[in-house]
């Protein structure tokens, strides 16, 4: 399968680098969340975890969302969070493993934020995921086929972020260092 093309955005709506919102992305278990609280303290912006906001806006959890009212409703719901997010302040956004399937998400994205691939080895991330019993794309199944199965899908998504950050080996924190850096690179001022 081709690498998806990056959707063309005028460039009347871009905005320039140093104000847009940092969306980290990747799949299920790479820490997005946690390291995303981290790099706003760090970078002294606020926070927000998509699938709270989701939730939020709800009124249910995710694994609820999914039970009552199915998959293509979470993902509609989704990307109307991921819309006003990415039309508000500027922020750190930890995306939902899946919110970048959908187009209109990824040209928000690439209008209004630098992104950040958090990327890890799928066996660490397995055994990640293992742990927590709230994932309702893993119930049922075995969690290194169903992240390989993911990967295959959005990888090619994934990749067309502004940055990769390999994140499976080190902590936390190594990781806050390793998008720093990243950023860094794209002209994403960082000294905070």
């Amino acid at each position: 399968m081709p690498p998806p093309a990056r959707p063309r955005v005028s460039h009347a709506v871009a905005i320039p680098v140093h104000e847009r919102t940092i969306a980290l992305v990747g799949l299920m278990g790479v820490g997005k969340s946690t390291v995303g609280r981290r790099l706003a303290r760090r970078l002294g912006l606020p926070f927000a975890d998509g699938d709270v906001e989701i939730e939020a806006a709800a009124g249910m959890t995710v694994s609820e969302i999914f039970a009552r009212l199915g998959e293509a409703e979470f993902r509609a719901g989704e990307a109307r969070v991921m819309k006003r997010l990415l039309d508000g302040p500027r922020m750190v956004l930890a995306t939902g493993g899946g919110a970048i399937l959908n187009a209109e998400t990824r040209a928000a994205l690439q209008a209004r934020a630098v992104t950040v691939w958090m990327r890890a080895d799928l066996k660490t991330v397995s055994e990640r995921v293992q742990r927590r019993d709230t994932r309702p794309l893993l119930r049922g199944r075995d969690p290194l086929q169903a992240l390989t199965a993911m990967a295959e899908v959005r990888y090619p998504f994934y990749a067309l972020a502004d940055v990769t950050v390999d994140v499976a080996t080190g902590a936390h924190g190594e990781a806050v260092e390793g998008i720093v850096k990243a950023l860094r690179t794209v002209g994403v001022e960082t000294a905070a």
